[in-house]
């Protein structure tokens, strides 16, 4: 059996104090379970729910610190970019730049990230289904980039609630080898914690096996060292300590 790739880390980029926390941590599941952990966090969150919450430290700082992470630990990097004009900067560092779910139709978007040469993980928007990620594939690929994955993360169920389908993963294979199941977007509550997203983490382990039954290829965690005072995606997020246990039962 083929080991899955686990995406790992802080929602959004808070300290380096935190990003070094989290990555020794993911430096040592690397090794005991010899498995692919590819670091995420995000320099800058553009779709927060209220213009107060924290964003992040912007491109240019952000990007510095996941280059001294990728440096220091020798982990391969995944972020965001919400802007064409991102993907370039993002793209000299990042080892995957992911395309947010609401963003996944932007064609300008698509092509700037197709352009880096990068992998592309695109993030299923909460309104599509598995088989209508076919087109957001063929714009990167297009676009001169075969290396396209494709994420799962749930669909909008009446309001500030998701579902998931799990059969968007056997759709979505037949348009990309690597499918992702994001197991702690998939269990928030979209802007149902009065101005800002909820969540319920206690969910996440089992979306991550259901996931394996469907045949995901990787699996998409948050972390955070205290998720109950992180700044932004507290609620859904995973528990750093906890990722240990999750992953030992999805190898079993």
């Amino acid at each position: 059996m083929n080991k899955p790739i686990i995406i790992a880390g802080p929602c959004v980029i808070e300290s380096m104090e935190i990003l070094e926390q989290v990555a020794e941590k993911l430096v040592m599941l690397r090794e005991q379970f010899d498995l692919d952990i590819i670091f995420k966090s995000s320099f800058d969150k553009a779709n927060r729910t209220s213009i107060s919450s924290f964003r992040g430290p912007g491109l240019e700082k952000g990007m510095q610190m996941l280059a001294d992470i990728k440096e220091k630990y020798r982990l391969r990097i995944l972020t965001d970019i919400h802007e064409s004009y991102q993907a370039p900067v993002a793209g000299e560092i990042a080892d995957v730049l992911q395309i947010p779910a609401f963003l996944c139709r932007q064609t300008d978007l698509l092509v700037a990230a197709a352009r880096t040469g990068r992998i592309v993980n695109i993030k299923k928007a909460q309104f599509l289904s598995g088989m209508d990620m076919q087109y957001p594939v063929q714009k990167v690929r297009e676009s001169g980039n075969d290396n396209v994955w494709l994420t799962e993360r749930g669909n909008m169920y009446g309001y500030n609630n998701l579902a998931v389908d799990f059969r968007n993963i056997a759709d979505m294979h037949h348009f990309s080898n690597t499918v992702i199941m994001d197991c702690t977007h998939s269990v928030q509550r979209p802007g149902a914690a009065g101005g800002k997203t909820g969540g319920n983490r206690e969910f996440v382990p089992a979306m991550a096996l259901a996931a394996k039954a469907f045949g995901a290829d990787g699996y998409f965690f948050e972390v955070h060292p205290d998720p109950d005072n992180a700044l932004s995606d507290g609620p859904n997020m995973l528990q750093l300590d906890d990722l240990s246990e999750v992953i030992a039962k999805l190898l079993v």
